[in-house]
């Protein structure tokens, strides 16, 4: 479902994006931008947050770069059990994003880690507490990063 956001959501949501401020009140910077008091950022963005436009704020690393590995996996989800798929896949720390697609793999997913082993490891109770076994892994062997960055108007 689109959600309605209005002027002042989207211009936060433009500054927070990919250049949230490294500071001690990030939140008083971006209020001090924007016209806004800091509670009123804090408010408006934690309201974004309930209302699942804003899934996480937090930095980007290259996996590869700090002895990471990463892979992108492909699952086969029946539609009664996406809510509750997604749910548990989103709970581990190294899942980075998913997103659906129309395929028969119709769930989309990255997740990165210290070692091949521990995606293994976390593929398989994923599949253990979903009951969903089909699920690729597709390690990545070469990787291309692209910044997304989605001007709201």
């Amino acid at each position: 479902m689109t959600q309605k956001l209005d002027d002042i959501d989207k211009t936060l949501l433009n500054r927070i994006q990919s250049d949230f401020p490294i500071d001690a009140r990030p939140y008083l910077r971006i209020a001090e931008e924007t016209g806004l008091t800091e509670d009123e950022v804090i408010e408006r963005v934690r309201h974004l947050k309930e209302k699942d436009i804003i899934r996480r704020i937090g930095g980007n690393f290259s996996p590869e770069k700090l002895g990471f590995v990463s892979t992108l996996c492909a699952c086969r989800v029946p539609e009664e059990h996406l809510e509750d798929f997604t749910r548990t896949v989103n709970s581990y720390a190294g899942v980075t994003h998913n997103y659906l697609r129309d395929n028969s793999f119709n769930v989309w997913f990255t997740f990165i880690a210290p070692t091949e082993a521990d995606i293994s490891r976390s593929l398989a109770e994923i599949s253990e507490k979903t009951g969903i076994h089909d699920i690729l892994n597709l390690p990545a062997t070469r990787v291309y990063k692209i910044r997304a960055h989605f001007n709201l108007k």
